[in-house]
């Protein structure tokens, strides 16, 4: 790959096919395999990412919104889509496009039974989602005798799955916890199938369940980061490959006499002679102004170079004074040789967040 000319994101399918494997080894053959494409396959590129694991063999997709399903049918995507979050203003294009909700509450359940009554559907597949601690969103246990007699009495839509979320499967402090969900999920899931005459995928291993607890990959696992290259945990990092590498250039090369400051607010001030290189991207290229100050750390021909004074919405300075660097050199904001997950550590953040966070007016550059 020729050296960056612009700000880009690489995006290695490579890559993508080795964390694949690696956390498909993880599982019985016979285990579905469901990748999260949610967020633009978490910053990256939906669509290329989406027909690249459909090739690989996936056998699931998921996705936050109808809108995120529908672009990747748009884009030649055929195996089963799994919309996490449905919302009613979307349903009749939900069903148009053949994805399927997780149905968590008894609104939404009612609502999507008379939008598959009004488009005339019958035996419309349905995944329901069950709260087992993490709070967010779900039914309860409770809920079963009710959603199944309404479930039951018609045939617009039919239950083929039921799901729940884990909250902390990366923390050996929480396997209590998690374990108490497994247990509660469990449960629901003995109960669902006295419940429901039809046989039952049941799903709720996220990247880390997959490694951490593999007896409860039940009928298939969801993963999402550890696609992309992070697994939450160091030893697991170890064995996966970052999917994304962010490049830019050096604009521009200034020297700063002693005293001097740089840039808004002047946030920062030389003490002594200080040659700085001004970056084109920023915080509205998702570099927030979190990552300035002399905290993150950008490569730049193999050496580490702070980020200075506050991260503009379009540009970053860097402390290059005992660098040999010449505008026009290719810049690693994080990639293979930064992990995102370190990059991010700087801002008390997560890796998720950066990535996710990065702006669609960056190039994506797309490595077979």
């Amino acid at each position: 790959m020729a050296k960056a000319q612009e700000t880009v994101l690489e995006i290695d399918l490579k890559a993508l096919q080795h964390n694949y494997e690696y956390l498909r080894s993880k599982i019985k053959p016979e285990t579905k395999f469901l990748a999260v494409v949610k967020a633009y396959a978490y910053g990256s590129d939906s669509q290329a990412i989406a027909i690249h694991l459909q090739d690989l063999g996936v056998d699931y997709f998921a996705v936050a919104y109808a809108n995120e399903g529908i672009h990747l049918r748009e884009a030649g995507v055929t195996v089963p889509i799994l919309v996490l979050h449905p919302q009613k203003a979307h349903f009749q294009s939900l069903i148009e496009n053949n994805l399927e909700p997780s149905i968590y509450s008894k609104s939404i359940l009612l609502e999507f039974i008379s939008t598959a009554k009004d488009l005339s559907v019958t035996d419309y597949p349905i995944h329901l989602k069950f709260n087992t601690g993490l709070n967010r969103l779900g039914f309860s246990v409770e809920d079963l005798p009710e959603i199944s007699k309404l479930i039951n009495k018609q045939d617009a839509i039919k239950v083929i799955a039921i799901l729940s979320h884990l909250a902390a499967t990366e923390d050996s402090n929480e396997t209590e916890f998690t374990t108490l969900q497994l247990k509660r999920f469990d449960a629901i899931c003995n109960e669902a199938d006295i419940t429901f005459k039809d046989k039952l995928l049941k799903h709720v291993l996220n990247t880390s369940g997959i490694i951490n607890y593999p007896q409860a990959q039940y009928d298939m696992v969801r993963s999402g980061i550890g696609l992309y290259g992070y697994g939450n945990q160091t030893d697991v990092d170890s064995h996966l490959i970052p999917v994304v590498t962010l490049k830019t250039i050096i604009a521009q090369k200034h020297s700063i006499p002693a005293g001097e400051s740089v840039g808004y607010n002047r946030k920062y001030s030389s003490n002594s002679e200080t040659i700085t290189a001004t970056l084109p991207l920023g915080h509205a290229d998702g570099i927030g102004r979190q990552y300035g100050h002399g905290k993150t750390f950008v490569s730049v021909n193999g050496q580490l170079a702070p980020i200075i004074g506050n991260v503009c919405m379009d540009m970053i300075m860097i402390d290059v004074t005992n660098i040999e660097c010449y505008e026009g050199d290719e810049v690693i904001i994080f990639g293979k040789e930064l992990p995102a997950s370190e990059f991010s550590k700087t801002a008390n953040t997560i890796s998720y967040e950066l990535i996710t966070g990065l702006s669609q007016r960056i190039k994506r550059i797309i490595k077979h």
